[in-house]
């Protein structure tokens, strides 16, 4: 496991005329890289591209199943440390291993990503009665994402990158920040005149956002690690979901379907 310290983020940064080189999704940093990160306005660059470091390949766009199986020893209460052959109803399963009261902040976080997903879901619902089919089909992948990214808090690992309608991240990235040069449209501005389908996405856009302030809070800082590794890329993919739900508006308002 690597450790990165401050002075070795300023001398990749070197004050902007650098670059941050990828590092492994359980790269460790100090507390003062951390800071230099946020006051950098940088998101924490996790290597994505090495045949070593990369997520599993994107095998999450697909429909779910059910039930999920479950093995291996009994899982513990969190609360008083005992195996629990039955779940009482006040916990629930916080991974493969305990119980936790269910105001657990990451039960918490699981909670609003479950939303999340319905939200979408009906959204898409609602391009399919505007006959906005390629839409629909893209809020599907969505809804997939966010099983993924439930199944990322689960098992505490790093979620997948997300693709959509054959845009991965960074152009999802780019073309929300720069409608006018990719679609030929200004930044919307949500307002009467826009069609109930538009509301939709717009709803679903701000929710996104507000998981994203949740997905922070669901792994409290410790003494030696004040950004919980996990809290972090949950919050990127979380990012990188409401640009692409802020895309398929734009792409909606454009024509491109």
């Amino acid at each position: 496991m690597s450790f990165i310290t401050e002075a070795e983020l300023r001398e990749h940064w070197a004050n902007g005329r650098g670059k941050l080189p990828a590092y492994p999704p359980n790269t460790r940093f100090s507390n003062a890289a951390l800071d230099f990160l946020q006051a950098q306005g940088l998101e924490l660059p996790l290597a994505t591209d090495s045949a070593e470091t990369r997520p599993p390949p994107a095998t999450w766009d697909k429909p779910s199943t059910f039930p999920v199986m479950l093995g291996g020893e009994l899982p513990t209460c969190s609360v008083c440390g005992q195996p629990l052959q039955n779940k009482p109803s006040h916990l629930a399963q916080l991974d493969s291993a305990h119980f936790a009261p269910k105001d657990h902040p990451r039960l918490q976080l699981r909670g609003r990503l479950d939303s999340l997903q319905a939200l979408t879901l009906l959204t898409a619902a609602q391009a399919r009665k505007a006959q906005q089919n390629v839409l629909a089909q893209g809020l599907d992948t969505l809804a997939a994402y966010c099983r993924e990214l439930l199944s990322a808090e689960y098992h505490v690992r790093q979620p997948a990158s997300l693709v959509v309608l054959g845009m991965d991240e960074a152009q999802l990235h780019e073309v929300s920040h720069h409608p006018d040069r990719y679609l030929g449209i200004p930044h919307l501005l949500p307002g009467a005149q826009d069609s109930e389908l538009q509301h939709w996405l717009n709803v679903l856009r701000t929710q996104t956002r507000e998981v994203e302030i949740v997905s922070l809070q669901a792994f409290p800082p410790t003494p030696d690690q004040p950004f919980h590794p996990l809290a972090l890329s949950l919050s990127h993919a979380l990012n990188r979901l409401s640009s692409a739900v802020y895309v398929l508006a734009l792409m909606l308002t454009a024509a491109k379907f």
